[in-house]
């Protein structure tokens, strides 16, 4: 993928936001809600699937050589953390976000609610089956599938939902107002 000045510097952008919504958080067991997920919406809504996937590698990228822009700090032995999953399914999510949006922006605010939910399904299915794997295997604290789903998904969900509706209704006003100044630019992908 060639990439000009201005989508590096988008990208960037979008992986300095996600970092600075780590650190927005509500503790709660296992997976504290934080603000990233704001940020890869908004990623995917407004970048492109393959732009909001470059974003996304970026704050991992950064976290995983040692920068604490994790939740929990940064470094390689992060990817043992329970939490870990939600971060690689932040890249996921913000491709198929982006991926999603691009098809269905011509139906406006439900097709960016589809691909915000979709995108947040995705961000759930990696981020629990991580949770499973490191709790059940690595640390050692037995959990059903069940309390992971509960825990990983459920108790984050009504925040996330919300989320997922502003950055919808936000988007899809951005996406028509930069539209209208630069039609050429439609979909920068």
């Amino acid at each position: 993928m060639k990439l000009g000045v201005r989508e590096m510097v988008l990208a960037s952008q979008f992986a300095a936001l996600t970092a600075a919504g780590a650190f927005i958080k509500v503790p709660l067991p296992y997976v504290p809600f934080t603000m990233q997920f704001l940020f890869v919406l908004f990623a995917g809504l407004l970048l492109g699937g393959r732009l909001a996937f470059l974003s996304q590698v970026i704050y991992l990228t950064l976290g995983l050589i040692g920068l604490p822009i994790f939740t929990a700090g940064g470094g390689p032995a992060y990817v043992l953390q329970p939490t870990f999953g939600y971060l690689i399914g932040f890249a996921a999510g913000a491709y198929v976000i982006g991926t999603v949006a691009n098809r269905m922006r011509h139906r406006g605010l439900p097709g960016y609610l589809l691909a915000s939910f979709s995108g947040l399904v995705v961000v759930y299915a990696l981020g629990v089956l991580h949770l499973y794997i490191i709790l059940n295997y690595v640390v050692h604290l037995p959990i059903t599938l069940t309390r992971a789903v509960w825990f990983g998904a459920v108790i984050c969900s009504p925040g996330d939902v919300f989320l997922a509706v502003v950055a919808s209704l936000t988007a899809s006003k951005v996406y028509r107002v930069l539209g209208k100044l630069n039609p050429v630019n439609r979909g920068v992908n």
